[in-house]
């Protein structure tokens, strides 16, 4: 473990092995930093939420997961609940002037270029990148592998292994981002199957990916994922820009 004299550690903190906290970095009571986290000059975990009605005697924190890198400027508030935590995966990498907001959840092996902006109760889903400059309105879901263009404004839900751009709208399937992982055919060709079941049946976009999934058509695990998330969440869903709905939904 490596802690610079300039750092600030305050009490209640829970640092795991390996972790170093550099040059005026602060780390805020009750964060708890798994193995491995790097936390770069002037960043900030666990900070009080940007919430005006937020009672400061409140005992919340922040969770970051092993492996972790805070670079310079990061900011990653703590929860308005008692007892509750804003939630950083591991392997994660925040690059400067990324901000965390209050119960956030963002799962592991996620990418937050620079300045990237998450409000309150954002969640994000594994192996995701969300391009530089990016803003995320409060209770928004952001599917597993999903890749997000840079100065993109999101104010809806984006589903898994989609690619999100400019304002709410899908361009695409992350077709990259699969092969890398290692999907194979079958699961990548139900996966398309399914963007096409959703975005181009006419009707309401729940009730056709529910419908989908009751329907037993959909094996694979990716496929159904997929078709689950538009049967949950509460705000609306990103809708497919007209070149891909023109297209298979193959962008990428």
């Amino acid at each position: 473990m490596s802690i610079h004299p300039t750092a600030i550690i305050e009490e209640g903190v829970q640092l795991g092995a390996g972790c170093v906290v550099q040059a005026h970095a602060i780390v805020r009571k009750h964060s708890v930093l798994g193995d491995g986290v790097v936390v770069h000059p002037f960043a900030v975990v666990g900070g009080d939420p940007q919430y005006l009605k937020f009672d400061p005697a409140t005992a919340s924190g922040v969770r970051v997961g092993a492996g972790t890198v805070i670079r310079e400027h990061v900011t990653i508030n703590r929860s308005i609940h008692a007892g509750k935590e804003t939630v950083v995966g591991a392997r994660c990498f925040l690059m400067a002037n990324s901000h965390v907001g209050h119960d956030s959840v963002v799962a592991d092996d996620v990418v937050l270029a620079n300045n990237v902006m998450l409000a309150g109760h954002v969640t994000v889903g594994r192996h995701t990148f969300l391009g530089g400059g990016a803003g995320f309105h409060q209770f928004c879901r952001i599917g597993e592998g999903v890749i997000v263009s840079g100065l993109a404004r999101i104010a809806q839900d984006i589903p898994p292994f989609a690619m999100a751009a400019e304002r709410n709208e899908i361009i695409g399937l992350n077709l990259i981002g699969l092969k890398r992982r290692g999907f194979d055919r079958a699961a990548i060709g139900e996966i398309k199957d399914a963007f096409r079941t959703v975005y181009f049946t006419p009707g309401n976009i729940r009730e056709v990916a529910a419908a989908a999934l009751a329907a037993g058509t959909f094996q694979t695990t990716q496929a159904r994922d997929f078709l689950t998330f538009f049967t949950e969440g509460k705000r609306g869903f990103a809708r497919a820009r007209r070149e891909a709905m023109a297209g298979d939904g193959d962008a990428g």
